[in-house]
């Protein structure tokens, strides 16, 4: 098992926040509302505690860098707002770095390529020793929509389940929903992160999203843990350790 944390950083190289046209105070503010805070926390937490040790992949630069999620080519419909691979644009829609194609490509040069390509490392590393892997991608997400969301009209329970057609299978997301209990599937964020080596080739990578709604656990946009944190790490724990199959 593989737990992904890709959003949890606010860490920018100094090349990348050269080129970004916030203030300080901007972006700070934009750090606030884009970063999953405490993921990694929860993550790290919930494998301690897990008498299954996962593996734990985490982005150590913030998304305002580089989104490994995001489809780096016109298949990202993310796209349409200013927010593929690389963002162009802010939550709120105001221009965060100019488009220039020889930036963005450094970008992805240095940055998202060697990171899919270590992901998919760890996952042909893990399919070579046991056959199988399952991927939870560690996820949060505001109470309030952001102008840049594209479902925004979607409903906003406290924790939405992420899913693929081809990579989750019905018995993760039945174990998913019976202990995290008041969820909702593919809203209003949804799909689940696999390397592209591996999407839709290799049906033995499994994967579920966990987005977390923010009020559940910290003080939003940007601020402290809550004490709902910990029903989170033992919510997260108990999946780490649930029968990895039907």
């Amino acid at each position: 098992m593989i737990l992904h944390v890709p959003h949890g950083s606010r860490a920018l190289t100094p090349g990348s926040r050269s080129r970004i046209l916030l203030d300080d105070d901007a972006l700070s503010a934009e750090l606030d509302l884009m970063t999953d805070a405490h993921t990694g926390l929860i993550a790290s937490r919930a494998a301690e505690a897990s008498p299954v040790s996962p593996w734990i992949f985490r982005n150590e630069l913030s998304r305002l860098v580089i989104d490994p999620e995001r489809f780096p080519d016109a298949r990202e419909e993310m796209r349409s707002v200013g927010m593929g691979a690389v963002y162009l644009r802010t939550s709120h829609g105001a221009v965060l770095r100019d488009d220039d194609p020889a930036h963005v490509e450094e970008l992805l040069t240095r940055h998202y390529h060697p990171y899919a390509a270590a992901m998919t490392d760890l996952v042909d590393a893990r399919l070579a020793a046991v056959g199988r892997v399952v991927i939870l991608d560690i996820h949060s997400y505001p109470s309030q929509a952001l102008p840049y969301e594209l479902h925004r009209d979607g409903n906003r329970p406290p924790v939405c389940l992420g899913v693929d057609s081809f990579h989750t299978p019905s018995w993760l997301v039945s174990a998913a929903t019976s202990i995290f209990g008041d969820v909702d599937v593919n809203t209003p964020f949804g799909g689940a992160y696999v390397p592209l080596k591996h999407y839709r080739r290799v049906a033995e990578v499994t994967a579920l999203m966990i987005e977390i709604r923010r009020d559940r656990y910290m003080v939003e946009p940007g601020g402290p843990v809550l004490s709902g944190v910990e029903v989170l790490v033992d919510a997260l724990t108990e999946l780490i350790s649930s029968p990895a199959g039907p």
